[in-house]
This record gives C-alpha cells, sequence and structure tokens, in this order.
C-alpha cells in the first residue's frame, strides 16, 4: 500500500486540478477540460499538496516533530516558488508573446523588416496569484484533516 502520506498529498493535487475545471467555468464562462493537467490558477495544486501534507503529517506525528519541521518547511518553499518566481515568470511570459505579436504587426507594416513568426507561444500561466494559493492552501489542510480523520476509523 501506498505511504498514507504520499497519497494524501497525491489526493491534495488531483482535487485542486479537478476543481479548476468548474472555476474556471464560474470565471470565464466557458468549459476548458485542458485545465485538469494546466498549471496556474484557482486553486493552486501546489498549494493544495503541501497544505494536505503538512496537516496530515501534524496530526499523524506532532507539531514538534521532525517530520512536521521538514514538511512545514517543504511547504514554504514550494508555496513562495508557485507564488513568487513562477509568477513572475509566468507575467514574463506574457509581455514576450505580446511583444512578439507586435513584431508581427510592424513587418507587415514595413516589409523591409524580417520577423521569423513563433510557432508556439510561451505559456503564461505558470505562478498563482495569493487567493489562489490560499485556496489550495485550504483545499489541502481539509484534505489532511479528512485522511488522518479516515485512518483512524
Amino acid at each position: 500500500m501506498l505511504n498514507r502520506s504520499i497519497l494524501t498529498a497525491l489526493i491534495g493535487i488531483g482535487a485542486a486540478q479537478f476543481l479548476k475545471i468548474p472555476l474556471n467555468y464560474l470565471d470565464k464562462g466557458k468549459w476548458d477540460l485542458s485545465r485538469i493537467v494546466g498549471t496556474g490558477g484557482m486553486p493552486s495544486s501546489h498549494s493544495s499538496a503541501v497544505a494536505a501534507l503538512t496537516t496530515y503529517v501534524a496530526l499523524k506525528k506532532g507539531v514538534p516533530s521532525i517530520d512536521f519541521g521538514v514538511s512545514t518547511i517543504f511547504s514554504l518553499i514550494v508555496v513562495y516558488d508557485a507564488m513568487g518566481i513562477r509568477r513572475q515568470a509566468g507575467e514574463i511570459a506574457m509581455e514576450v508573446n505580446e511583444l512578439n505579436v507586435q513584431l508581427e504587426k510592424l513587418s507587415d507594416e514595413h516589409p523591409g523588416i524580417y520577423h521569423k513568426k513563433r510557432k508556439e507561444k510561451l505559456e503564461e500561466l505558470l505562478g498563482h496569484l495569493p487567493i489562489e494559493v490560499a485556496g489550495g492552501a485550504v483545499l489541502g489542510a481539509a484534505i489532511g484533516v479528512v485522511s488522518y480523520l479516515k485512518e483512524k476509523e
């Protein structure tokens, strides 16, 4: 059987990814099944996974345990990355994509200017807004509690 803490974190990821579909529909008004594997958006699956894991470990091993300490530091790093570095990379990708569109227009208007069109846009939904991270953390914490309680049955 799979380690319960790993299973709890994986359920956190799966639940968050699944919830992105209806939440995206509520936000954008259209169904987009690709959101189940996409990065970014509400709720953060990274935050959900680490919150589920950390909550489960806190309940199972106790807050004073080394396991909880390691899990907490790991969670903080993951959340910082999701909100910080990955978010900024996504914003840069948006700017690069817009710059590419402007260069295409410019090269169409001026025949002497050559611009090689990109085959694909850069991925823009890489990171998370604080509300998306918070949503994932609340979902994950709930999953961690349920996992712990179900184990006791």
